[in-house]
């Protein structure tokens, strides 16, 4: 067991029988009041929002979390095979698990996944990848002086906004967190 001390942003605890991860964690002191800690958190299985207060040096089960680096192998269902590079056992994560950032994977990709005991409960891709445009509107060239953007496919099916300047058939490097475009690749 672990006190309001011992809990960081970040930190993923167990409030009501369900895994959350804590958000944002302040220390406040209202005028002649008691201190508290007011904990924005999010329910790692839904996806809602909660926020609460604990009491200073109240009780928190704090839930520990094993991470590991798996390749991504394939897609099956609603869910992917990732290999662990050490034991090479397949294991079956949930695409729901990596949101967003599951559009800019690719097969042989690292990613890293988050388990509780033997179960998968966060997932991450790489923070930037690099992928080739399979359609965008062709660009002319000298089209560098504004920030105008146009949308362009990537070879994952996804779709994001580029400069006018890229073209189709050009590698580009994307942040998976914005999804946005951030340079082209020689």
């Amino acid at each position: 067991m672990a006190t309001t001390q011992d809990v960081n942003v970040g930190t993923i605890i167990r409030y009501n029988n369900e895994l959350c991860q804590i958000i944002e964690w302040q220390h406040r002191t209202p005028g002649n009041l008691r201190a508290f800690y007011q904990a924005k958190m999010r329910n790692l299985i839904s996806g809602k929002l909660a926020e609460y207060r604990f009491r200073s040096g109240e009780s928190i089960v704090t839930v520990r979390i094993e991470y590991k680096m798996l390749q991504y192998i394939y897609e099956e269902g609603d869910s992917i095979v990732c290999m662990d590079n050490e034991t090479f056992e397949q294991l079956y994560i949930p695409t729901a698990l990596f949101g967003e950032t599951f559009k800019f994977l690719k097969e042989g990709m690292e990613v890293k996944v988050s388990f509780e005991d033997e179960t998968p409960i966060l997932a991450e891709g790489p923070t930037f990848v690099e992928l080739i445009i399979t359609y965008s509107e062709p660009g002319v060239k000298g089209d560098t002086a504004t920030n105008t953007l146009k949308p362009a496919t990537l070879e994952t099916g996804a779709i994001v906004n580029v400069p006018l300047f890229v073209n189709e058939g050009e590698k580009i490097k994307i942040d998976t967190r914005t999804s946005s475009y951030v340079e082209r690749v020689k």
